[in-house]
């Protein structure tokens, strides 16, 4: 649940303890961390942004306590190697080939505090491995998540389809809003590749809905090419028509994509190619399919922030900008939960099984458990927000009272404030005051490479 909101706040923290921090001197400053940092989180990908995120949250935990030092007394805090070391260390966790260059340049920022500013070696060593231990123990808060996909082979149930060498009985509806513009649509590679394949390019909602009902009558198989909601509009196509689905990542997130194993068009063409094809679970909210995770209560109102701002100031900044409206406007929700009342910040549920257990869900083992991974944090319990955010810092997660994380196949909700606003795979919607989590019967047939 974390995200490029956390990176700014923590590069907010970092930048005004450079600013304003006792006792700094020339070269001492922090702003080419914070450049990294920012470069990381704009320009990379998933893992990229991570590593911005890792480092960025180390950094800004040493700098506060080198902060605190200085001011206590401590003279020759090297706030700037320890926090080089930080974030060197909490960015190569993530992205090992961050790992020489990165590394190189908290060396040499440590060489300089020994020799231009004349600090005692002892110090400099021992400050810069307090950098490396605070990045070591933010795994303690948010686990790192691995490289790899779902092991499918003994993760899925292959189901084969019929190979179709040029893409014949193939549509793929391209939502051409979904990705960055620089990533450009995937429509002429897909043309090149599959000729025989129909392939269609929309760039409004509306139309994107109407052309995937379209595409399932016309078709065998249906595509989709986008980011995770436009998957999930085209799963819920599929499975209502009875049609296996083809997965194009081309969106901002794929993280459905991903957690298949789909990185590229080439994967997805692969698969078609060859007739390779796992079943996997969906899952409903209100009636409405999900791939990836539905809630409701706070994170709703962040989504619904974001959208409101990002046309005018973009999609990452209206994010941070809503996550602090969020926080501190957000409101109890009062449901019951299978029949219990609970006053409730947030409800997360994700289809299938989540890994790490805890605040920041961020893969699964698993696409076809039958399982519903249901995580609450509870806001009747006194203090409930200090004693989550001690959770958080300390680990301990797991036994706090205002966490609590289950597994089930059905999940009943009746709001007793009139009708919720629901989420589901990034998307809000106006739900019941009574509605339904639950899987669904009949898995999907997607397209995946067999490895």
């Amino acid at each position: 649940m974390a995200g490029p909101s956390t990176i700014g706040a923590a590069l907010r923290y970092v930048l005004l303890v450079d600013r304003h921090g006792s006792r700094r001197v020339e070269g001492e400053s922090l702003l080419p961390w914070l450049g990294a940092a920012g470069a990381l989180a704009t320009i990379g990908g998933r893992f990229s942004r991570r590593a911005a995120m890792r480092g960025a949250v180390a950094m800004a935990a040493v700098s506060a306590t080198g902060a605190l030092a200085a001011r206590v007394g401590c003279i020759g805090v090297p706030r700037r190697a320890a926090g080089a070391v930080a974030f060197a260390t909490g960015a190569a966790m993530e992205l090992p080939a961050l790992a020489l260059p990165l590394g190189g340049a908290a060396a040499w920022s440590a060489a300089f505090a020994v020799r231009r500013r004349r600090l005692q070696l002892v110090a400099v060593v021992a400050w810069s491995a307090s950098g490396g231990a605070a990045a070591l123990l933010t795994r303690r808060v948010w686990p790192l998540a691995p490289h790899e996909a779902a092991d499918l082979s003994t993760a899925l149930t292959r189901v084969d389809q019929e190979p179709s060498p040029d893409g014949q009985g193939l549509c793929v509806v391209i939502n051409d809003r979904a990705g960055p513009s620089l990533a450009g649509s995937p429509a002429e590679e897909l043309r090149g590749v599959l000729p025989e394949a129909q392939i269609i390019v929309v760039d409004d909602a509306t139309d994107f809905g109407t052309a995937l009902e379209r595409a399932t009558v016309s078709s065998l198989a249906l595509g989709v090419a986008g980011g995770d909601g436009s998957i999930n509009a085209g799963a819920e196509a599929a499975a209502a028509a009875g049609k296996p689905l083809v997965v194009v990542p081309a969106g901002t997130l794929n993280h459905f994509a991903r957690d298949l194993g789909l990185i590229s068009v080439a994967d997805a063409v692969t698969a078609v190619r060859h007739g390779q094809a796992v079943a996997i679970d969906i899952a409903t909210i209100d009636g409405r399919a999900f791939l990836n995770t539905a809630s409701f209560g706070s994170y709703v109102d962040l989504v619904d922030a974001r959208q409101r701002l990002e046309s005018t100031i973009g999609k990452w900044p209206a994010m941070l900008v809503a996550l602090a409206r969020v926080l501190r406007s957000s409101e109890l929700v009062d449901v019951e939960l299978d029949g219990v009342r609970r006053r409730v910040w947030m409800v997360f549920i994700g289809n299938c099984r989540y890994e790490p257990d805890g605040f920041c869900p961020s893969w699964r083992p698993r696409l076809d458990d039958g399982r519903l991974d249901i995580r609450v944090v509870d806001g009747s319990a006194p203090w409930s927000r200090v004693r989550l955010g001690l959770a958080l810092l300390t680990g301990t997660l797991g036994r706090c009272r205002a966490y609590e994380q289950w597994s089930a196949t059905e999940l009943e909700v009746r709001s007793l404030q009139g009708p919720l606003r629901l989420a589901r795979d990034g998307e809000t919607f106006d739900g019941a005051e009574r509605f339904r989590v639950t899987k669904c019967e009949q898995r999907l047939a997607v397209y995946v490479p067999y490895r």
